[in-house]
């Protein structure tokens, strides 16, 4: 078993000095390290919005596409945002090893804003789906700035930590975002959440003028096909890395099965339409402080001891919750059922930070493009994946529940693999 160092680069007046030349007059805007996480996190939240805003809209969407009244079908509005998400990334992945984070987040804003409005203006389900996977594309430019930035930043369990930070603020928007959502289609065309997101992505970059660039030019790479494929190569040869993102997919796929089931499920089996937004908002909750924790607990313990410890809690919870719908039967319990699910996804927090991290930990010099390879595999997958399992919800909990037992069993499986072969992520830091 190999022992890293928590790192975090050397900080200058509160950021990094990587891309300043020796000699070279202190850029105009400086932050802090609080001020750059809470805009990484603000940053890694276009995703994020461009999801959890327009939940409460799905009724409003079938009726208007005619898609009928208890249709899975909205969830395919999720599944083409996420392809687009993950295909999106190997686009700006070495965009943003070239040309630095800051224009690759203008660029993808750019698009992300042209996929709101265009969703915005859809005129039929089809076109609704095309938008969304422009949308898709331009939210994955801000994701890869924002793991760029952690990667820049930060080393091993330091790394581990600060995306823990990062994640328990970007999950404020499934607690409050349902609510705005719900709030704007009281009173405004259900469209107008698509609008929304457009301003919340201008508002964004306006903040963003204070960002200093943190790709240290040493690191800038060609942009040529030779170049981006040998880089990519790279990543997929780095056994590490392939691992932990192969188990990464699977979390990501029961994320995605619990986003686009939780709605139906909650107005189908519970008959509780008018409380999602608020159902919603307090797994978030949960989300938010699982990652809080994380963040404290992953320095001191190192990665492979959260992820084991994790995954043995995680098996006895599915345990209890296959137990709870066996002996339920057509009439589940409510509170019985919201307690278990927000274990299973609170544990969520303590796996795909760490697991990120940890598939990133070898790919300092190509972060750009370790994030978009990376990313964009187990966005892709988990999206299909994740999107055939949510089709098969419907007036029951148990394909829900039967789902996320199956993908957390991959994901043991997956890490339990590869740390048989030697492959050991983060010890306790020494």
């Amino acid at each position: 078993m190999v022992g890293f160092v928590a790192i975090e680069h050397p900080v200058s007046a509160g950021e990094s000095a990587a891309g300043e030349e020796p000699g070279q007059a202190p850029p105009k805007y400086r932050m802090g390290r609080r001020e750059l996480l809470a805009m990484v996190s603000a940053i890694m939240a276009f995703t994020a919005v461009g999801i959890d805003l327009m939940l409460p809209a799905f009724d409003e969407m079938r009726a208007e596409f005619d898609l009928g009244e208890d249709s899975a079908q909205t969830t395919r509005t999720i599944t083409v945002y996420f392809l687009g998400l993950a295909f999106g990334q190997l686009f700006f992945g070495p965009i943003a090893d070239r040309f630095g984070r800051k224009p690759t987040l203008y660029l993808g804003a750019a698009v992300y804003v042209i996929g709101s409005i265009g969703s915005a203006a859809a005129g039929s389900f089809t076109l609704l789906l095309v938008a969304r996977g422009v949308w898709g594309v331009g939210a994955a430019g801000a994701r890869i700035v924002a793991v760029s930035i952690i990667r820049d930043r930060f080393e091993g369990a330091a790394m581990a930590s600060a995306m823990s930070n990062v994640m328990a603020v970007f999950l404020l928007v499934p607690i409050f975002a349902p609510s705005i959502g719900a709030v704007i289609i009281g009173v405004l065309p259900w469209r107008s959440v698509f609008w929304f997101c457009a301003v919340f992505a201008v508002v964004i970059l306006v903040w963003s003028i204070r960002l200093r660039e943190t790709l240290d030019p040493a690191n800038r790479r060609e942009l040529n096909p030779s170049t981006i494929a040998s880089g990519y190569l790279q990543v997929a040869r780095t056994k590490i890395t392939f691992g932990y993102t192969m188990a990464a997919v699977f979390i990501q796929a029961a994320f995605i099965v619990y986003v686009s089931s939780l709605e139906l499920v909650v107005t189908n089996v519970f008959d509780r339409k008018e409380q999602f937004p608020v159902i919603f908002g307090a797994v978030g909750v949960i989300f938010g402080v699982a990652s809080f924790i994380n963040g404290r607990i992953v320095e001191r313990l190192g990665i492979d001891v959260v992820v084991t410890r994790t995954l043995a809690w995680l098996g006895a919870v599915l345990v209890l919750f296959n137990g709870f719908i066996l002996m339920s039967s057509d009439s589940p319990n409510f509170w019985v059922f919201m307690v278990l699910l927000g274990m299973v996804m609170g544990s969520f927090m303590f796996l795909m930070p760490n697991l990120g991290s940890a598939a990133m930990l070898p790919l300092g010099e190509i972060a750009g493009s370790g994030s978009a390879l990376t990313g964009s595999v187990r966005t892709a997958l988990g999206a299909l994946i994740g999107g055939v399992l949510a089709e098969r919800v419907d007036t029951s909990i148990d394909p829900m529940v039967l789902s996320l037992t199956l993908l957390m069993a991959c994901t043991a499986g997956t890490v339990w693999l590869t740390r048989k072969g030697g492959l050991r992520a983060l010890t306790r830091p020494t």
